[in-house]
């Protein structure tokens, strides 16, 4: 009897897909074993089973252990197991209702669409639960929009599953997919979009006979929806400004042509918001530019800003000076991530970096510009790319010779195996140069070298634009550290490390320092009770010009000034055993809104400075847009229109960058190098065609698809893990290579 309870049977000739994942117990199918947590359904039968695998309350308790694509699978197969039966149901009735929605869809007038859930009837305990099963995949609650998260069910990468459809059908709605796009002239990154697979379940929901939105619902009543919904979002994100502050970003955009565009972003913790974009291009000196600042000083308001974040041109920031001096509440700065490419850049036009860019470049245009050698390449280095893509162009630069360094064994083995030594390409001049660079011992000494000096500030850029908790606090420990890895790389000699050190402190003090960066890096409990820290000259008059800018009451200011010692010797709740345990663990304004009770006035003033960003939000560039906006005249009405699609294009952007699906997709690589779309980091003339290869007999139909093109300054893994995947749905399913093998 006990070998009978432990054997998992599935009823003969079942068909329903949940017996894939359930086992009966003693046979019986109404006591069916959950395979994933073990969880026992006891009645119910494998109805029971799906909604525990779906996630569904009420019945039963959610399965903890269920892998996405399979709660997926059954949140979708419930779905339509109950439009299905309902159908059934409703007769004629049903079919009349479905059709006047479809008909209601192709007129395009301005009314409210109508819901799915208003087509389904919601009488019977069963019909309520299919009901609550579409609302909660394909509708957004207001609950969770104040959340700012996509209602709809996480993406994996087979949300259809096999049982559902067959390839045939599933090739057939690829291709047609693909020529909407490619006839709509849609960049390839649309794919990438959280929403395209919403879109897809949305519609496969709604079954057969769904009439696509018509051009007039598209520009009308759905923008205007949309409209709405992301300014709910940005209301409560607004709600927050006045106990956390916020920070003014302002990011200049210019194309080849210097057509710049200006797009203010507002960050505080609880999400960034877009406020708007202005075109610039005619505009130059600092007090026009003045004019705009203080018009978006004014709608975020004066005493909620901590912090305005401009560009690192000089007119920008004279601008950033003069809004300052005009309000004396709050600080101007320049972007952390600019200015670490400035460091890089003053780096690289250094002579021996100049030297070691140039062959590697040479390297990266040999390669990306002929198929027969990138597919021999990904080959050998188990699908890695060189390239290596980041938000700023010597970062992405100097990603891809730290790449190129880490890929040392695997370049070398393909510029001197057989496969390469017998072809054509070995025997032509362009060929023999870029191997003799791989073979160069001089070559990888350099690589070495500039690796030594960038990755310490490739750290700080990643720090600067990490999104998990705001980064003003650890800014200026994280650039005292860089300064001592490249001492300590260089093993102490000063002749050797001193140039590079140089070019730090000059673009730190020059261009990036703020009292806010000294004030931030005081009150951070993690780094200020590290018995490392030391604070010196700098550091405390940081400290008193924030309390004098961002505390206009007088009062407050002597509070805080005689509370800070408090904080200073750990006393009170500062010096709690939950308290020192939090020291690391929280983030900096979190601990202090938990343990600084007693001391409310600086309490408030920590908070505030803790909770700012030190660099600006960068998103994808969509030049056909603003184009379309501020590079044409445009009628009266039609320019609101487009300013609304603007507002509604960065808004659900900024959503779609705090979800964990997007954090995914980011970490597993989104781009191609050799991909138009990839060049936004300026990294164009490193795959650039020189222009000596000679002899192709591949195109791009038959090169490799890369296993893991990156963006977003990917860590390089160790190269033993690494892997080839060719499955073009995004599966994380891998085989490996073996580099032995030939073409």
């Amino acid at each position: 009897m006990q070998h009978k309870d432990n054997q998992g049977l599935t009823p003969p000739r079942a068909s329903d897909p949940g017996w894939a994942h359930g086992i009966m117990v003693n046979g019986g199918r109404q006591k069916i074993k959950c395979k994933y947590c073990h969880k026992i359904m006891l009645g119910g039968g494998i109805s029971r089973l799906k909604q525990h695998l779906a996630g569904e309350r009420g019945n039963v308790s959610p399965c903890e252990e269920v892998p996405e694509d399979v709660k997926v699978q059954m949140q979708q197969h419930l779905g339509f197991k109950v439009l299905e039966r309902l159908k059934r149901q409703k007769g004629s009735k049903n079919s009349k209702d479905s059709m006047s929605f479809i008909q209601g869809r192709e007129e395009g007038d301005d009314g409210d669409v109508v819901r799915l859930q208003d087509i389904v009837s919601t009488r019977g305990t069963g019909r309520k639960r299919g009901k609550d099963v579409v609302e909660r995949i394909f509708n957004r609650s207001k609950r969770q929009k104040k959340q700012h998260f996509s209602t709809v069910a996480p993406i994996v990468a087979q949300p259809i599953h096999q049982s559902f459809a067959s390839q045939e059908s599933m090739d057939a709605a690829d291709m047609a997919v693909a020529r909407f796009l490619y006839d709509a002239g849609i960049q390839f990154t649309a794919a990438n979009s959280q929403y395209f697979q919403e879109m897809a379940d949305a519609i496969a929901a709604v079954g057969p006979g769904y009439k696509m939105p018509s051009y007039h619902s598209l520009r009308g009543k759905l923008l205007k929806r949309s409209v709405q919904e992301v300014s709910e979002y940005g209301e409560e994100v607004r709600k927050s400004w006045e106990v956390t502050g916020c920070s003014v970003m302002v990011d200049k955009w210019m194309d080849r042509n210097s057509h710049t565009v200006i797009n203010f972003f507002v960050y505080c913790p609880k999400g960034t918001v877009f406020l708007k974009s202005v075109a610039v291009s005619d505009i130059t000196s600092p007090e026009a530019l003045l004019n705009f600042f203080d018009g978006v000083v004014q709608d975020v308001g004066q005493k909620n800003i901590i912090n305005f974040l401009t560009d690192k041109s000089p007119s920008f920031k004279a601008a950033g000076k003069l809004l300052m001096e005009k309000y004396k509440t709050f600080f101007c700065t320049t972007s952390g991530a600019h200015c670490i490419d400035i460091m890089l850049e003053e780096i690289g036009k250094m002579d021996v970096m100049k030297e070691v860019l140039a062959k590697a470049k040479q390297v990266t245009q040999f390669v990306y510009n002929n198929a027969w050698v990138l597919n021999l390449m990904r080959k050998k280095t188990g699908g890695r790319d060189i390239i290596q893509l980041a938000t700023t162009r010597f970062a992405s630069i100097f990603l891809t010779l730290q790449s190129i360094v880490s890929l040392k064994g695997h370049l070398h083995q393909m510029f001197t195996g057989a496969t390469w030594m017998q072809s054509t390409l070995s025997k032509q001049r362009a060929g023999l140069e870029v191997a003799e660079i791989i073979v160069e011992p001089l070559f990888w000494s350099m690589c070495e070298q500039a690796s030594k000096v960038t990755k310490p500030l490739l750290s700080v850029l990643q720090l600067t634009e990490c999104g998990e908790k705001p980064s003003i606090g650890y800014i200026y420990d994280a650039i005292e550290k860089a300064k001592k890895s490249i001492i300590v790389a260089f093993n102490n000699k000063e002749s050797e490390y001193l140039p590079y050190l140089e070019v730090i402190d000059r673009v730190w003090q020059e261009e990036f320092h703020s009292p806010l960066h000294a004030a931030a890096y005081y009150l951070n409990p993690s780094i200020f009770y590290n018995p490392s820290f030391s604070s010196n000259k700098v550091i405390q008059k940081g400290l008193l010009d924030c309390i004098e800018t961002l505390e206009p009451d007088l009062t407050a200011q002597v509070m805080i000034t005689s509370n800070i010692n408090f904080y200073e010797e750990a006393v009170g709740d500062f010096g709690r055993p939950v308290a020192l345990r939090g020291r690391d663990s929280l983030a900096p304004a979190t601990w202090w809104s938990l343990y600084a009770a007693d001391y409310p006035d600086l309490q408030r003033l920590a908070v505030r400075i803790l909770s700012q960003t030190c660099s600006i939000t960068r998103c994808e560039r969509s030049w056909n847009m603003f184009e379309r906006i501020h590079l044409k005249k445009r009628n009266r009405l039609e320019h609101q229109r487009l300013n609304d699609l603007i507002f509604v294009h960065f808004n659900l952007h900024l959503q779609e960058r705090q979800t964990e699906a997007r954090k995914a997709r980011i970490r597993r690589g989104m781009l191609d190098p050799i991909c138009m779309e990839a060049m936004d980091a300026n990294m164009g003339d490193w795959v650039e065609d020189p222009g000596v290869l000679e002899g192709e007999d591949l195109s791009w139909m038959d090169v490799t698809v890369p296993s893991e093109p990156t963006f977003l300054l990917h860590k390089v893994k160790d190269l033993d893990d690494c892997n080839d995947s060719t499955d073009d749905r995004g599966s994380d399913d891998s085989r490996g290579m073996d580099e032995n093998d030939d073409l």
